[in-house]
């Protein structure tokens, strides 16, 4: 509807009078004698107000009572209104633009001021209902283009977690284990990734984050599936030479994650792409392949590096047999399995017991 009338609320008849004579050529004119008319009128006609000149003083209701009252109603924001009156105070013109008021006329009116002072405000609000619409258009639209993403984004994301798993399930197949690895694995990582987040919040840890460390753990061993039967099946202990093949596991598993993962998820990407490489790094400095020491080595990779060693333990092997979990336990906390750091080891302690109950749960499913 056209915003082409002016509601002119004022109790002195030769006021309303003036006024309308100002606009009557360009704007229909409504008049009211008193703020209760004034609510009548407005509330009948409020989407076809252009602006609302509003007396303070009126019997019935004043101007105030009259704003209280639409305030309370959300509906001073649909029309610009002008107060009028007869007294320079502070205070009233303070709490008028409280209300929202746009500006003030002056008693007695200057017909030329007037007139611009309410084309002005007339368009200047306007524009604003033009800007408003059009940002309510373009975040609707926004909006509709984000959920179209996020949901490309789950799909795309959940061809790379039936990938992983496909891949993953290949790497088991050749190393003759059962299925249940990756699977461990993954409650190992989330287990531990609660105690250390809770324990540790210096690493950042969130639910969102743990989260993706727990999918990306499935690709640590992804690089194995290029490395030669003879060397990775291989029964007895490994030779010099040999231990550097397998080593390349995870340099090749790295590379294998930048080319194959195509996803709109750097975080998603990044763990996978460091959890590969990364997991047989040591808080010493003497694990591979980059000789990371310390913290340089990032809490998902020694999160996944002790879970990961924890299972070799407890399972068997074509090298070994399984290792009972306290064996296991001790072989770790004494530094037997290479060097960790005292709060990996020391959230470890804490689900020891968590970690038992895993791999029994899996173990018995095999």
């Amino acid at each position: 509807m056209e915003k082409d009338t002016i509601l002119i609320v004022e109790d002195m008849e030769i006021n309303r009078e003036l006024l309308a004579e100002i606009f009557r050529n360009e704007y229909k004119i409504l008049e009211a004698e008193n703020g209760e008319e004034g609510i009548r009128v407005f509330e009948e006609n409020v989407e076809s107000l252009a602006v609302v000149l509003l007396d303070i003083m009126m019997p019935v209701m004043d101007g105030f009572q009259v704003l209280e009252y639409l305030s309370k109603r959300d509906l001073l924001s649909k029309v610009p209104f002008i107060l009028i009156t007869g007294e320079d105070s502070v205070e009233s013109e303070k709490r008028g633009y409280e209300y929202g008021v746009v500006d003030y006329i002056k008693k007695p009116y200057h017909a030329d001021v007037v007139n611009q002072l309410v084309k002005n405000v007339i368009e200047l609000f306007k524009y604003k209902s033009q800007l408003e619409t059009m940002v309510k258009t373009q975040t609707a639209k926004l909006e509709i283009q984000n959920e179209l993403l996020s949901e490309q984004a789950k799909k795309l994301r959940r061809m790379n977690e039936i990938m992983i798993d496909a891949l993953s399930n290949v790497v088991e197949f050749r190393n003759m284990e059962s299925g249940q690895h990756v699977k461990r694995i993954r409650e190992f990582t989330k287990c531990m990734g609660k105690v250390v987040m809770r324990m540790f919040p210096e690493y950042g840890l969130t639910p969102e984050k743990l989260e993706t460390i727990t999918q990306a753990s499935s690709m640590h061993d992804i690089g194995k599936i290029v490395i030669p039967d003879s060397v990775l099946l291989k029964p007895g202990k490994l030779t010099a030479e040999e231990f550097e093949i397998i080593k390349t596991h995870t340099t090749k598993g790295g590379e294998m994650v930048s080319k194959l993962l195509k996803l709109d998820d750097d975080e998603f990407s990044d763990y996978c792409y460091d959890i590969a490489r990364h997991h047989h790094e040591k808080y010493d400095g003497k694990g591979y392949p980059d000789g990371l020491k310390g913290e340089e080595i990032s809490i998902a990779a020694q999160i996944v590096s002790l879970a990961d060693v924890y299972d070799a333990l407890v399972s068997h092997r074509v090298y070994k047999g399984a290792f009972s979990v306290d064996e296991a336990y001790r072989m770790i906390v004494d530094g037997e399995c290479g060097a960790f750091s005292p709060k990996i080891l020391e959230a470890f302690a804490v689900v020891k017991s968590e970690f038992e109950e895993l791999a029994n749960r899996y173990k018995e499913s095999e």
